[in-house]
């Protein structure tokens, strides 16, 4: 059996650590190599001890999921924290290694939803898109079993951006032409 490459990307949010947490379960296999991804934002002050800070902050949360991957003998993790833009980073990582899945938990802040231009570029990305969505809290609490209750989407992003809001009603471009039209009238008519 040929092992996977399967980057999971590591956010500080328990829907990141629910999808690998399934990863786990339903996926991963042994001699299988994940990859763990932290990407911290990239700081505008150029501070060495606040960059110094952010890489050991991601550095100590993609070891407490380094510590999800125990539950299959023989998957070989490596962790990878850089800076950078989150989206653009992880296409590049996936392009890099050759994965064959991307694994990420959904969430209402997750990059998926936030840029044009990554979403077209992850249409270009030759493995599988696994974004798993966390159950609410009213479907944990009735069952005991919560990984029958996962929302799972295999996912080709098109495009993931919400559309703009229609207003219901017109928007006057300039409010000279109100004042020009009302005037018109009121001189015909006297």
């Amino acid at each position: 059996m040929v092992p996977h490459k399967i980057i999971a990307v590591v956010e500080d949010v328990d829907a990141a650590r629910y999808a690998l947490r399934w990863a786990v379960q339903n996926l991963l296999r042994n001699g299988d190599l994940v990859t763990l991804i932290h990407v911290y934002p990239s700081s505008r002050s150029k501070s060495k001890k606040k960059q110094r800070r952010l890489r050991l902050k991601g550095f100590q949360l993609a070891l407490s999921f380094k510590d999800l991957c125990v539950g299959v003998p023989e998957v070989k993790v490596e962790i990878i924290v850089t800076e950078g833009d989150l989206g653009t980073m992880i296409i590049s990582m996936v392009k890099e290694i050759g994965a064959s899945a991307l694994i990420l938990g959904l969430h209402d802040q997750s990059f998926l939803y936030k840029s044009a231009t990554v979403n077209t570029n992850m249409n270009s990305l030759n493995c599988r898109i696994l974004a798993v969505k966390q159950p609410s809290t009213d479907t944990t609490t009735r069952t005991r079993d919560t990984s029958t209750n996962v929302v799972l989407s295999q996912i080709e992003i098109v495009r993931l951006c919400a559309p703009e809001p229609k207003s219901s009603f017109r928007i006057c471009p300039s409010s000279l032409w109100m004042i020009c039209f009302r005037s018109r009238r009121r001189k015909g008519s006297t």
